[in-house]
């Protein structure tokens, strides 16, 4: 009777050496190499194959892959055994200590695991199962079993196993592992017959490993057992809690096991194998022409030799080349003499510094695009529908002001009114002014400005948190968010020439320098006397107003007050590592402690990605540009929804949803960063942009009636909307006016009134 074989396999890695193809959305064991089906497709396979009975088969991937992995791969079958679902990578020895106490759970501690990575090529079925049979026993009497590649070549790019006696195809014992030599001692290993490539495949008893953990690494044992206990299991896998698996070290079972370890033996492999891990190991494993060359997609080569030459979604024409690599994608080409194409690796950390998008998430294939061609549906729908509907329907005509939220039958709800709404409808009325939109902009514009001037101003000069829909104050708090939303919605409002807007900005100014100012973190104080949790997002809303004033005016006093925001972002906010926007701090702006230092939002991703751009323009510091693009890149890869591609309301910094709801405001502040970013040396990304401007409409403003949206969507697409919330409306506007802006189809923009003499009317204001 065979012995009881448990199979698991890594999926964690991104595989960078085969950039464009391979990045941290779409790695390399999702690709289809060599024309049979993806790499861990073809791992699947492989392992249900065994001969002599079945093996249960776990995945142990990245979250951010449970859609792909629950849609494509598990409907291969797995023999009883399910994915395991890793929230953050915390490298092989902690894989490794997961596959161990999966199996001892399931299957009891004298179980054999096989642990195989997810993107090798194996030549047969069969010659596999026999390597691993070949090990079994020495696996079952306590070793730990890996398996040896009889070296061809000295090769730098593999990590090497030392047999202390060379028998061939026999079970041998291991004197040690060496890492990637360099080429002179790599000659030397394969001379001497004792050095096998190292597979990366392992095969033991559980109970083996469990103690060589205990004994060798406590510490990552401890922790991986602590988060396998609390993790969570649904129809879709096993899925390990964050809050746990973070604290797991991140180490490779080389270094944290295997050099320590006694008793390892090798088997060395009948079958061919190769990591496929460079554009080179690709080359050697591919079908080729008479020539030598590996062609694949749309390729014309002509007078090539040796060469591997790969396109996608376009035309390569390939001339006189030998011996080099051309790998084209929608939105790169990669170039390189084969034999140098391990480096790649140095080019994707160079554009990862730039900020580019292309090492983050692959591009789309169809890249044929019309720009602009939701144009007509998005000035019938704003021009139309949606303004005419909220320049009635949203107004207060009996106290004034505008309603905060209507009902699907687009009646207000009578809810407390916020400052910060109020502020936002004055603004998107003035911008649809600004647009050229001919309905009664000016006698709303005044309305609200006189409402919140009569209602919400304290006696210090600020604005109050909330009015009850009569009026009357509710929440006198003086909220620096509020007031961020006052000095834009004032600052267009001076655009359009109403008399009121530069005194009431001033005075907010002044209450603002008076009493919001936090001079010791050159920061803004949620509100006066506010020592708690501190916030970047008012911050950002703060920046969005100075560089309205700045725009409206031309006075740079404003933009050094943004600079001083801008400050804050390159200190504290943004993470380099993660290319993450932190949300919440203590009071000296230090990451808050446990989940809440974890939050982040891809809507103020998208959000700060417009701002750091205009911010540029504005300034002439450049290199924000390169963070704005890191903003964008981290939001779409780590923060949309594979189901509906709409943003999730917040994602780890890892990029593990944490509230899985998609709001419609993120879709519209995805719409400004695509359309800020493009055209200005980066990717085009104008069918990024209709993309999501078709998402927006497609979730948010189809399914809901006639100038109105829905505005939460579930993590299934199904609306959980009980409402139409007013301050949306902003976003909304904003969005989809800078769309016909930047697909050339905005209708004649305001001008600022001109007096007899010929000069503006506006007046400059000085902060």
């Amino acid at each position: 009777m065979p012995d009881r074989i448990v199979s698991f396999v890594m999926s964690g890695g991104v595989g960078s050496r085969l950039w464009p193809l391979s990045r941290e959305d779409n790695p390399k064991q999702f690709h289809d190499l060599s024309g049979d089906g993806s790499m861990l497709a073809k791992t699947v396979r492989r392992l249900k194959a065994r001969p002599d009975g079945e093996t249960p088969i776990y995945l142990i991937a990245s979250e951010r892959h449970a859609d792909r992995l629950v849609s494509d791969i598990c409907p291969l079958g797995l023999n009883g055994g399910r994915p395991i679902f890793e929230p953050v990578g915390r490298n092989t020895a902690a894989a490794v200590a997961v596959a161990t106490l999966q199996t001892i759970s399931e299957h009891g501690g004298d179980a054999l695991v096989l642990v195989v990575p997810s993107d090798h090529e194996i030549s047969t079925e069969a010659q596999f199962w026999q390597t691993v049979e070949a090990g079994s026993a020495a696996a079952s009497s306590g070793n730990i079993v890996v398996f040896g590649i009889k070296p061809t070549h000295p090769e730098t790019g593999y990590g090497y196993t030392e047999v202390a006696t060379a028998k061939g195809d026999a079970v041998a014992a291991v004197s040690r592992f060496v890492e990637k030599p360099d080429a002179e001692t790599a000659r030397q290993y394969v001379s001497s017959g004792r050095f096998y490539w190292n597979a990366g495949i392992f095969l033991f008893r559980a109970e083996t490993m469990r103690q060589a953990f205990l004994e060798f690494q406590p510490d990552i044992w401890e922790t991986v057992e602590r988060a396998y206990r609390a993790a969570r299991t649904d129809v879709g896998g096993i899925y390990l809690p964050q809050s746990f698996y973070s604290a797991v070290p991140s180490i490779s079972i080389d270094y944290a096991v295997m050099e320590h370890a006694r008793g390892i033996a090798m088997v060395t492999a009948s079958f061919r194998w190769n990591d496929l891990g460079s554009w080179q190991s690709l080359l050697e494993a591919s079908p080729t022409d008479p020539n030598g060359n590996v062609v694949m997609g749309d390729v014309v080569a002509m007078d090539c030799d040796g060469s591997y030459l790969r396109s996608q979604g376009r035309l390569l024409t390939v001339i006189g080349m030998k011996d080099v690599a051309v790998v084209a994608t929608p939105d790169a080409v990669f170039v390189a003499p084969v034999s140098h194409s391990q480096n790649v690796k140095k080019v994707v950390e160079q554009l990862e510094k730039g900020g580019r998008l292309e090492t983050k998430f692959t591009a789309s294939e169809d890249r044929v695009v019309l720009s602009g061609s939701w144009r007509k549906r998005v000035e019938h729908w704003l021009f139309d529908e949606t303004l005419p509907l909220w320049s009635a329907s949203g107004v207060d005509d009996v106290h004034g002001g505008f309603h905060e939220a209507l009902g699907f039958d687009a009646r207000p709800l009578g809810k407390p009114k916020r400052m910060r709404t109020m502020a936002r409808q004055i603004y998107a009325f003035a911008v649809a002014k600004e647009r050229g939109w001919t309905g009664p902009a000016d006698r709303l514009i005044d309305h609200g400005i006189d409402f919140i001037a009569r209602n919400g101003r304290t006696d210090r000069g600020g604005w109050v948190r909330t009015l009850q829909p009569n009026g009357s104050v509710a929440d006198p708090a003086e909220d620096a968010y509020d007031h961020s939303c006052v000095l834009l919605a004032l600052a267009h409002a001076h655009r359009c020439g109403h008399r009121d807007a530069l005194r009431l900005a001033q005075e907010t100014f002044q209450f603002i320098d008076a009493h919001l100012e936090d001079h010791s973190l050159n920061g803004f104080l949620e509100s006066p006397g506010w020592n708690g949790m501190r916030f970047s997002n008012p911050h950002m809303h703060m920046l969005e107003s100075f560089l309205a004033w700045h725009d409206v005016t031309g006075d740079r006093a404003y933009l050094r007050r943004a600079a001083r925001v801008i400050d804050l972002f390159r200190c504290h906010f943004f993470d380099q590592e993660s290319w993450t926007l932190g949300e919440r701090f203590d009071a000296d702006w230090l990451p808050s402690p446990g989940p809440d230092g974890q939050w982040t939002e891809p809507g103020h991703h998208f959000e700060w990605a417009s701002l750091l751009v205009d911010f540029s323009r504005a300034s002439g510091q450049k290199d924000l540009v390169a963070y704005a693009r890191k903003l964008y890149s981290s939001a779409v890869a780590s923060g949309l929804n594979r189901a509906t591609g709409l943003a999730y309301a917040a994602v780890s910094r890892n990029g593990i949803p944490l509230d899985r709801i998609s709001r419609s405001w993120p879709q519209c502040e995805a719409v400004k960063a695509a359309a800020a970013l493009d055209g200005i040396g980066g990717p085009d990304l104008k069918p990024e942009i209709e993309a999501r401007v078709a998402r927006l409409f497609r979730w948010h403003i189809d399914p809901a009636p006639l100038g109105l949206w829905i505005d939460r969507i579930d993590e299934r697409g199904r609306s959980v909307a009980t409402e139409v919330p007013a301050s949306i409306f902003y976003h909304l506007v904003t969005a989809l006016m800078q769309y016909l802006d930047k697909t050339g189809g905005q209708v004649e923009p305001f001008r600022p009134p001109v007096s007899e003499t010929g000069k503006s009317t506006v007046r400059r204001a000085y902060a």
